[in-house]
This record gives structure tokens, sequence and C-alpha cells, in this order.
């Protein structure tokens, strides 16, 4: 009764775990540390079938890694046609409904492919290529469970025990069919979350980012400006010409120009490491860029409004540029690096400027973004000035 109640609240322990996770890979993480304590392995991994290039995928390495095995590898893969005892479950034999059983191999296996007697569930006569890991590594043994999420298989769970541990038997496979299966609901989860933090943070439209997570990157960088003395450059952009276009042509042809614009954006902010292209609101766009120096900026923005200018229907584009490598005093808050951006904008826009205006560089755009604003029209595009 004993062993029944841990193995309860090692279940309970590890879907809390994984519920408790913020990021996809905090979940990852959770869920083979949670199964490896509960299966009293010494460690776990977690993969995923990527199911248009025919692999397993490492998602996580969790507890005593051996040499070589990174926590969250970028390109630790197996072709699955390597592991034929986990090909046909992927491909056939979930099939007939029900949750798949796990199965165990052991080191002392036999590598030439005879059927091994310590193994249990699928590919009892196939499993060359773990048996070689296992020795390889120092590991025992290792009890493999199949994931399975919206009734396709998307994966495995793996938990191994060092040389010298005990076996694991047919029981704890039975449990780790169970755990693959808490595993399953903590991954449907962090998925559902992901796309609602994805649509909290998307712009409909251009799939660019939006306002919000402007606002909360730059918020991020203004910390590390403090702390680092990152450079923080941020290029606002306003496409001129939408309201001629949506009046003339329709509000088809006007969205299409923005989704067009919003790729033109995109390409160019990848030239920038890390940037972040954004959607603003109506006809306004942003490049957030913590890192690249300012003149290094300046010559995307620049290339950005000849692109712009190359659109159909639009007439281009007005960019104004405010970095912290520029002399621009100090940056407090996102609100004034917003604001001085703006006024570079409405710099270029009131200049008919076919590139980018810079504050600190442009006098005017400096006193524009430090003056109270006048009238509404100033306080709509001097939206750092809202409170």
């Amino acid at each position: 009764m004993g062993g029944e109640d841990a193995r309860l609240r090692a279940v309970v322990s590890l879907a809390q775990a994984m519920a408790a996770a913020h990021t996809p890979r905090g979940s990852w993480r959770a869920a083979a540390l949670g199964a490896c304590e509960a299966l009293g392995g010494s460690f776990a991994a977690l993969s995923v079938w990527e199911r248009g290039r025919g692999r397993l995928r490492v998602l996580v390495n969790a507890g005593e890694r051996a040499e070589g095995e990174e926590e969250f590898p970028e390109e630790e893969t197996y072709p699955v046609h390597r592991f034929p005892e986990i090909t046909e479950f992927l491909h056939e034999r979930w099939a007939g409904g029900g949750e798949p059983d796990a199965w165990v191999e052991t080191a002392d296996a036999p590598a030439d492919g005879a059927p091994d007697a310590g193994a249990h569930g699928y590919g009892s006569g196939c499993r060359h290529q773990r048996v070689a890991a296992l020795r390889r590594r120092g590991r025992g043994c290792c009890v493999v469970a199949p994931i399975v999420l919206h009734g396709r298989a998307w994966g495995e769970l793996y938990v191994a025990r060092p040389a010298g541990w005990p076996v694991f038997g047919r029981e704890d496979a039975d449990f780790a069919t169970v755990l693959a299966a808490v595993v399953a609901a903590g991954i449907s989860q962090t998925e559902r979350l992901e796309e609602v933090r994805k649509l909290a943070f998307t712009d409909p439209l251009t799939g660019l980012a939006n306002r919000r997570a402007v606002d909360t990157r730059l918020d991020e960088a203004i910390e590390r400006h403090r702390a680092e003395g990152a450079v923080i450059s941020l290029v606002v952009c306003d496409l001129n010409g939408l309201k001629r276009v949506n009046d003339t042509y329709g509000h088809a042809v006007g969205d299409r120009l923005l989704e067009r614009f919003g790729s033109v954006l995109s390409r160019c902010g990848a030239m920038l490491p890390g940037a972040l292209a954004a959607r603003l609101g109506g006809d306004e766009f942003c490049l957030l860029a913590v890192g690249p120096k300012e003149d290094d900026v300046i010559r995307v923005a620049v290339e950005l409004c000849d692109r712009a200018a190359e659109l159909e229907f639009g007439d281009g584009v007005a960019c104004g540029i405010a970095s912290t490598g520029d002399p621009i005093g100090p940056v407090v808050s996102a609100r004034r690096l917003f604001r001085l951006a703006d006024a570079a904008q409405y710099r270029a826009k009131a200049a008919r400027s076919t590139g980018p205006v810079v504050a600190g560089r442009d006098d005017e755009a400096l006193r524009l973004a430090d003056a109270p604003p006048r009238s509404a029209h100033d306080r709509r595009h001097l939206r750092g000035s809202r409170p």
C-alpha cells in the first residue's frame, strides 16, 4: 500500500510541477525530472517526434547527464528508422486505441538483434542502438514510454538507471505508461497557454509582435541598459498613404499593403540580431534592437525606407530612430525612448523625408520630444506622452 501511495504522490507532484512551469522548457524539464524521481532513475529525457524530418529530437536531458549531454540540446536528434521498436509504434501500433505500453531495455541485452528477455512491450528484437547507447553512457537499463497527444504519437519519455542498479521491471514499465499520460496532459496544457500567450502578443493581420510585446521587451531592455549599458535602439515607422489606399482601393488592398510592409520590416529586422519587429497599431510599426550599434540600426532603417518606397500602392514610410548610443540624454524609462523615436518620426513625416530621422542627430526631434504636447495632434504622435 505504501508503494501505491508513493507512486500516487509522485503522479500528483509531476502534474503540479508541469502546471507551475511558465515556459515550454520549464514544462519539459519538470516532466523529465518528475518522471526520473517517480521511477527511481538517475537520468531522464523527453523527446519529440518530428514527423516531417523522420527523427526524434531531444528536448531536455535531466538528472545525471553523461559527457556531451546538454540539458537543452540544440541538435540532439536520432533518425527514427534506427529505432525499429518505436517506428512501429509511431506509424501503426497505436491504431488499436488505448495508451501504448512502455518497455524496458537493458545494457546486457544482445546487441546483434537477438531477442532480449529483459525487454518488454515493443521492439523485442531490434534494439542494438539503445543497448549501445546505454553501454556507452554507463547506464544499465532504461524504460521508454511513448507519449500520445491529441490522439497522435507525439514522442517519448526515457528514464535510465546506472549500471549496477536494479533493472526496471514490468511494474515500472506500467507505471511509466501512466507517467507518460500525465506528461502528455501537461504538454497539452503548456501548448494551450503558449497559444494564448502568442495571441496576446501577436498582431493578427501581419503576424508581427504587437504593442504589448514591445512594451514588455522594452521594459526588459531598459533594465539591461541600466545594468550593463547595452545599446537600445527604437525605430518607429508610419506607413504613408494608407488612408488614400483604403479610400481608393478598399480596405482589403490596404490590409495587403500592411501585410507586405510587415514582411519588409521583418526581413530588415532579421539583419539585426535579436531585433523585434512589431505593428503598434493602424499604420504604425517599429523595430526594437538591443545590442547592435546605433549606426548598424540606422543602415537597416535606410534600407527599410528604400524597400518601403518600392511597395505597390503605398507612398513609402516616415521613419524615426532613437538610440541610447546617440546623445539623447539619459533614458530612464521606455516612455522617453518612445517619445524620442516618435518625435523623430514626426519630423520625418513633416519634412517628407525619404530616409530616417535620428533623435540626437536632429536637434528639432529632441526639442519636440522634450516639449510638452501642445495639441491633440501632437499627443497622437507622441505616444510616450500618455500617462
